[in-house]
């Protein structure tokens, strides 16, 4: 998502694609349309004041929990519907996937099976 207004629309914390480390940082500044400079600075005297340590096991912490930023903007719900349950698990996602195209496939079958038959009548289809 490189447009500043898909950024001002999102809906969902996501981790940058394009951050420094591990985008967390930026993900964060985009979310809540700060400017990436001071998000950092803030991470920075957090890790000061809080201990080092404790600042970075939260930001791993941080960057295992939040999702990817998606390569590219949803079209529609669905879409995003997708990406989250993708994201969440993908082992559901590709069981989702199998089940949609399992379905097209009995689909074109029974397509095939009708006009594949002696009894079908191509002339009247043909001539209407």
């Amino acid at each position: 998502m490189t447009h500043r207004d898909d950024r001002e629309t999102r809906t969902t914390l996501y981790r940058s694609r394009s951050g420094m480390c591990c985008g967390v940082c930026k993900g964060i500044a985009e979310y809540y349309s700060f400017d990436v400079f001071w998000t950092r600075v803030l991470t920075v005297i957090a890790a000061i004041f809080a201990g080092i340590w404790p600042a970075v096991i939260m930001y791993v912490v941080a960057a295992m929990v939040m999702k990817l930023e998606p390569v590219m903007p949803f079209e529609s719900e669905e879409d995003e519907e997708f990406y989250h349950s993708y994201s969440g698990s993908r082992s559901m996602a590709l069981q989702r996937l199998k089940r949609t195209f399992d379905n097209l496939d009995r689909r074109i079958q029974r397509l095939e099976s009708t006009v594949t038959t002696r009894d079908y009548d191509w002339e009247e289809r043909l001539n209407s």
